[in-house]
């Protein structure tokens, strides 16, 4: 739902260049949500999508939700971009898709079908100019969420004029819509693919979009209703868990995952480069 999604580049190494360069960072601080929502703002004044508020900040009450994962993308440590992933379950039901496509969705659900549907999308619009790749590496963490929670279906929630974008890229098919959601200007489509079909069609066309299962248990593990495992927590506070070790610095574990983290995604690259 945001101009990052507009860009589009040649395969087959689309953000090869850049993958190594990025670091993912769950938001859990109270600083860390004034960004992301500062930068929401700015994005979607941008785009029109939204009205002038004094505030200059764009929340909304889905933050908060337990099935909920907003992250930070970094590129060579500025902010650039942002997603929140929702994982939808028979007893998880929060997200924008589903509130706006309920009648779609909810039958789905009552079946037994995991989705993951990604939200919140936004770029900062200079980075976005500096990164043409950006809105692959962000969408990026919508199919590593599918993989981390064995998911049958990504969503996406999209104004019209990006469902070619994702129709591309992720193999989505528009599934119901346009519909209006509270407070966006735009009509948005909800679309989705079969990823445990498509996964491998979408990774042979954008090798980026693979990832290890370390990476991925980086980013999502947490002990909540959903899941309960521990997880280390990558930013933002003063002590961070770390397995096996307990509590320690948490700027030092940060720097020690994350230089991990950009190690597997570099051999990611190197393989797929070979071929």
């Amino acid at each position: 739902m945001t101009s990052c999604a507009e860009s589009v580049l040649p395969q087959p190494v689309v953000g090869a260049s850049l993958l190594d360069r990025v670091d993912y960072c769950l938001v859990e601080t109270a600083e860390q949500r004034e960004r992301i929502a500062a930068l929401r703002y700015r994005g979607y004044r941008k785009a029109g999508l939204i009205a002038p508020r004094t505030s200059e900040h764009f929340f909304d009450e889905e933050d908060d939700a337990v099935n909920a994962w907003t992250f930070a993308i970094h590129v060579d440590g500025e902010l650039c971009s942002s997603v929140r992933i929702h994982v939808l379950t028979s007893e998880w039901r929060t997200s924008m898709a589903c509130g706006l496509f309920g009648d779609v969705l909810h039958p789905r659900l009552d079946r037994g079908e995991v989705f993951i549907d990604p939200g919140r999308l936004v770029a900062d619009p200079e980075m976005a100019r500096r990164f043409p790749a950006l809105p692959y590496l962000t969408l990026r963490l919508a199919f590593m969420a599918c993989g981390y929670f064995e998911a049958h279906t990504a969503l996406a929630l999209v104004r019209k004029a990006h469902e070619a974008f994702y129709q591309r890229v992720f193999l989505h098919e528009v599934i119901a819509g346009p519909r209006r959601s509270e407070g966006i200007s735009a009509p948005m489509c909800l679309l989705a693919t079969n990823y445990r079909r498509d996964r491998e069609k979408a990774f042979a066309r954008f090798p980026i979009m693979r990832s290890s299962a370390f990476e991925r248990r980086m980013l999502f593990d947490r002990k909540s209703e959903l899941k309960a495992v521990s997880r280390p927590v990558l930013v933002g506070t003063e002590r961070a868990w770390c397995p096996g070790r307990g509590q320690v610095p948490a700027r030092r574990e940060w720097q020690r995952w994350g230089c991990r983290c950009r190690l597997l995604r570099a051999a990611v690259r190197s393989e797929f480069e070979r071929k």
